[in-house]
């Protein structure tokens, strides 16, 4: 997390400010009034239609004419310090430049996962699908995961009896993808050849589906030319009886819920696992068969342990994302 500021954190205005999400293929901007309110005028561009972050802050501006003098973002990145240079996407800057380029009195710049962790107190009911275990302790720890352009990583504690929540920044989705079977073997075989090291973003991002799903024609000897880039085509193969773009959204289910088991030990979320990004909602088919939930458990010793965490598939991620991001300022300008 890093902030940015032209003086005194009291002489920032508090609001109206902009909030925004940051991917690795699109960037949200929205605003919001005052304190709880819902973001409004909520815009989504293409990253790749701008020349740099700076550039399409600007035309957002320009496009809602707001007087907000104070803005706060998540990113798909690690922010450890005033310049970021982005994983997934060719963007580089300096905070400092694009608050000044901007006219910003106050910008902060977070990891969007991070955000997101600080936005789930604020979810709605209809927003969320639970997908098993049982009611989860509120008191506990949250895990937030979720497949995008990356995959993002998260987690919530809790502190004062819920009074308090703190949230985790970490890079969790460039841990070691481990096979459960000797199919998933040597499926991982195929990529390590390629890669060398196979992180679960390897496999759990849009681009991961793509190569999952060449690594399936590979092992059933199909040709190269059967290779595709777009991962929405895999969606729309499975959906119209392709057995291999079934058998890998099947696949890219199993290892979500693999790494979510994981990161529920890891934490010790008895509060929840709460699954976000692009992808998640739309392979929710597979994520409700019980094949997810099994893998989820499938701990040894620690499945009774597991059994009892809930997991909540979130049906749109970007409202607590911002909600969180604009948390975050508020916390930093206290």
């Amino acid at each position: 997390m890093y902030l940015s500021l032209s003086g005194s954190a009291a002489r920032v205005p508090a609001f109206p400010r902009i909030l925004g999400d940051v991917g690795g293929t699109n960037v949200r901007f929205a605003l919001q009034q005052a304190a709880h309110k819902a973001p409004e005028q909520v815009h989504r561009f293409a990253c790749q239609d701008f020349s740099g972050f700076s550039d399409a802050l600007m035309h957002y501006q320009q496009q809602v004419h707001t007087p907000a003098r104070a803005a706060a973002f998540g990113i798909a990145n690690p922010v450890t310090g005033p310049d970021l240079s982005m994983t997934n996407h060719p963007w580089a800057f300096s905070i400092e430049e694009v608050r000044r380029e901007r006219a910003l009195e106050a910008l902060l710049f977070l990891n969007d996962f991070t955000a997101l962790s600080l936005g789930i107190p604020s979810l709605r009911p209809d927003r969320l699908h639970k997908v098993g275990g049982g009611a989860g302790d509120p008191s506990a720890p949250c895990a937030i995961l979720g497949p995008g352009t990356g995959l993002g990583v998260s987690g919530l504690y809790t502190a004062q009896g819920g009074a308090v929540r703190i949230p985790i920044s970490g890079e969790g989705g460039h841990v070691t993808l481990a096979a459960g079977n000797d199919d998933e073997a040597a499926l991982l075989s195929i990529l390590r050849k390629r890669f060398g090291h196979v992180s679960a973003e390897r496999v759990l991002s849009g681009q991961g589906l793509v190569l999952l799903y060449g690594a399936f024609l590979q092992k059933a000897g199909e040709p190269a030319s059967a290779a595709i880039a777009d991962p929405a085509q895999i969606l729309e193969l499975a959906e119209a009886g392709s057995p291999i773009a079934a058998a890998t959204l099947h696949q890219f289910a199993q290892f979500l819920a693999s790494v979510s088991g994981d990161l529920a030990l890891t934490l010790g979320a008895r509060g929840g696992v709460f699954l976000a990004g692009g992808i998640s909602p739309r392979i929710q088919a597979y994520i409700d068969a019980p094949a997810f939930r099994d893998r989820f458990e499938a701990k040894g010793r620690f499945r009774s342990y597991l059994s009892e965490v809930p997991v909540w598939l979130i049906q749109d991620s970007l409202e607590p994302a911002l909600l969180g991001a604009s948390e975050a300022l508020t916390r930093e300008l206290a």
